[in-house]
């Protein structure tokens, strides 16, 4: 039973039916391993490197499995479900390969008390990491029960076969069912890396679309949120701030605060202050009070130029990404382009929330945090607690794609239930609390030079990205707001770069295509002028959007098909593949102009270069009295290796182009000297209804026995990049500067 599905026992069996009272009643090995696991703040360290996934930091099967004494299997992934419908996919794998009905397998997403530590659920590792590691592990499993039947009916291994419903049968009609076996059973054994996986001609369940998991509450107003928890005898808290990032309120004497109506506790520490209350609304009401007082600047200003100019002022570190170079003719034509996108908010639907509960020596905190382990290391650093007496458990937020707020609300969460032990807290940020001080995905630029032979070859290849970092998720107190609130504050980390080939600004700056000079230059920048870190595919989205512009203005000047560019320089035949997959759905040879200002364009890029492979095609039209791009038509090919749940990696792509769209020709935050200036959803517009694309299609590429590859933000570049080279063919003007905006075409158009 979860959490969200019994909201009225009361605290003391809620908490036992939640798991916290019986957390430490699991396996001795299993959680000893627990314990000790990536608790450094470096990730999980890798014991096992001969095993695959993240076996690799997690070897011992009961880990990751246990079965009961009816034969069903409770599955642990250390990967929280936000949305990507990880959680039924992985559900997916493991009945797979125990061969159980899904029916028969429950999954426990990420708890510390629970679950094997993965990291961060992020960076489309989930099924990579995760979904190998429990795909391999609930493969020795079953060959360790096979083994168990075959001594207990005296039968060789291979006179024995499961059934898919927990019995194992042999040849001589004999059975045994896999509840028989479990109670003699110890799972904590180590994986081996061999353990026979089933074929793909055999599967019952991988392959196939499966009803998500975690959709009908979200459709049927059900507890689908963190959003929707409510805990017996909770207290409502609010977090009082200045309007935005870097400011700091000049609040009326503690005595007419405390004596305010309404409030049970003002909770102070250093500038961090909070008001709890019984009911939601008296907690809104003291802190809209408590905000109206007047604020001050508490840091340096914020840049007001362009995002060339401020991040061209500012120190860089230089990082060789490509130096690659072979012997060609000379180039005889040239294009050089700047390319830039600006700071973008998260967007998310639900404002951040957290709860937190201090009960007896034991402190719980709920979150949707994508680190929910670093939540608890962040939350033993700020309260100077040992991280045993801490336990944090996922619950999906609405919304999440990358750092949001939600690491800050559960560490004040935390700090706030310790000042009133017994009563839950839950803390839900404001929408214009969210836009004012949740990281922001970096801004951008990126400048590329590359030269065509008399062949029409790409010769030569220039490559430069200047950018923040765009990994600056907590690990200790200094990563969140309120670390440096408290007295004494928390030292903030120094942004540093991720390496290659994850990379963050360089993400994907350097191309799958086969050029035979490359030279890649990251300008890191480690000066945050505004608060940033990780947002949806970090530094591939402008990369991404920058080399498959420059593809299509190279063609462009080469007098060829932006199709015939692109396989004129690939060779990496999976990439060929899902381009021409695209392409032929698309209906790309056959394209034909329908009048002035239609359009198409296509884009591709691999993730990262080892994760999925991704090609959109899009079709679109141009109002020339408003400046709005409408997309008729978007047509995607996605190569993710194995697919597991074909519904959900549409879903994944179908989400990725929509979001992509909004990026492209909506959202960019703004701000003054002072305090940013987008706080509503009417400052900072996203993608409606009204707006995606007429129709959408992904076909999924099918790659049996081939390893998961991450799909979730495949998407995101391609679509942008293709967004543009459409505008292009359809304006004859090229659009290198995110947002598009309507403004922005409109001003274009007119002089057409």
């Amino acid at each position: 039973m979860t959490i969200r599905e019994q909201p009225m026992l009361s605290r003391r069996s809620f908490l036992a039916s939640s798991g916290i009272a019986v957390a430490f009643s699991l396996a001795g090995p299993a959680i000893a391993q627990l314990a000790g696991g990536g608790e450094g703040g470096a990730g999980p360290a890798i014991v096992a490197p001969e095993l695959l996934g993240s076996l690799k930091s997690w070897p011992y099967l009961d880990a990751w499995i246990q079965i009961d004494a009816s034969g069903d299997a409770t599955v642990f992934t250390g990967k929280a479900e936000l949305g990507q419908g990880i959680k039924t996919a992985l559900l997916q794998v493991a009945a797979e390969e125990l061969d159980l009905k899904p029916s028969q397998v429950t999954i426990v997403t990420v708890d510390t008390a629970r679950t094997p530590d993965e990291g961060l659920t992020a960076g489309s590792h989930s099924m990579q990491d995760s979904g190998t590691a429990v795909r391999n592990a609930a493969a020795n499993v079953r060959m360790v029960l096979v083994q168990n039947a075959a001594v207990r009916l005296g039968l060789p291994v291979d006179q024995l076969q499961t059934q898919g419903d927990g019995t194992i049968k042999s040849t001589d009609g004999r059975s045994v069912t896999y509840g028989e076996i479990a109670g003699s059973l110890s799972l904590h054994v180590k994986a081996v890396p061999n353990a026979p996986l089933r074929l793909t001609r055999d599967f019952r369940t991988m392959g196939a679309n499966l009803p998500r998991l975690d959709i009908p509450a979200k459709t049927t107003g059900g507890q689908a949120f963190i959003h929707d928890m409510r805990l017996p005898n909770m207290l409502h808290a609010r977090i009082v701030r200045g309007p935005s990032e870097g400011t700091r309120l000049n609040l009326p004497p503690r005595s007419e605060i405390d004596a305010m109506p309404g409030l049970v506790k003002f909770v102070e520490n250093g500038s961090f202050h909070a008001v709890l209350a019984e009911k939601e609304w008296d907690a809104i009401r003291l802190m809209r009070k408590l905000q109206a007082s007047p604020f001050e600047l508490a840091r340096a200003e914020f840049p007001t130029g362009q995002v060339q100019e401020t991040l061209k002022g500012l120190p860089a570190r230089d990082i060789v990404i490509l130096d690659v170079h072979k012997p060609t003719p000379d180039p005889v034509k040239f294009v050089a382009a700047r390319y830039s996108r600006p700071w973008i908010s998260h967007g998310s639907i639900g404002p951040s929330c957290a709860l937190a509960l201090l009960e007896g020596d034991m402190l719980t905190i709920w979150t949707h945090s994508q680190g929910t382990f670093d939540v608890r290391r962040v939350a033993a650093d700020l309260l100077g607690r040992p991280i045993e007496k801490i336990r944090a458990i996922h619950v999906e937020g609405s919304g999440c794609y990358g750092q949001n707020g939600a690491d800050d609300v559960a560490a004040e969460a935390a700090l706030i239930a310790m000042s009133v032990p017994g009563r839950p807290v839950r803390l839900q940020w404001m929408r214009e609390q969210e836009f004012g001080w949740e990281p922001l995905g970096p801004g951008m630029i990126t400048e590329v030079e590359a030269g065509l032979d008399s062949a029409n070859r790409i010769v030569s290849w220039k490559y430069e990205v200047w950018s923040n970092p765009h990994n600056n998720r907590p690990i200790n107190a200094g990563g969140v707001l309120v670390g440096s609130e408290v007295v004494p504050p928390f030292p903030v980390p120094e942004g540093k770069p991720i390496p290659m080939p994850e990379g963050d600004g360089s993400r994907n700056s350097n191309p799958l295509y086969d050029l035979p000079n490359m030279d890649v230059l990251y300008h890191f920048i480690k000066d945050m002028p505004i608060r940033v870190s990780a947002l949806r595919s970090l530094g591939a989205h402008l990369n991404v959007f920058s080399i498959e512009s420059m593809f299509d203005e190279l063609a462009l000047v080469a007098g060829l098909d932006p199709l015939d560019m692109r396989l004129n320089h690939m060779a990496d035949e999976r990439a060929r593949r899902v381009m021409q997959t695209a392409a032929q759905a698309f209906g790309w040879q056959d394209r034909r102009k329908q009048g002035p200002l239609h359009g198409f364009g296509m884009a591709f890029a691999r993730y990262k270069n080892i994760g999925a492979y991704c090609a959109v095609c899009l079709e679109v039209k141009v109002n020339p009295d408003t400046g709005v791009i409408s997309v008729l038509r978007a047509q995607a090919s996605v190569d993710c290796g194995e697919p597991v749940s074909p519904n959900g990696i549409q879903n994944q792509v179908e989400g990725a182009i929509i979001q992509s769209l909004s990026w492209c020709t909506r959202e960019a935050v703004g701000n003054t000297a002072s305090l940013r200036t987008t706080f509503d959803w009417s400052e900072y517009p996203i993608l409606r209804f009204s707006d995606i694309p007429g129709e959408v299609d992904v076909i999924v590429e099918q790659q049996p026995g081939q390893p998961f590859l991450g799909v979730a933000e495949c998407g995101q570049g391609p679509t942008s990049a293709a967004l543009a080279n459409a505008l292009a063919d359809a304006t004859g003007v090229r659009f290198r500067d995110m947002p598009l905006s309507p403004d922005k075409v409109r001003a274009a158009v007119v002089t057409l």
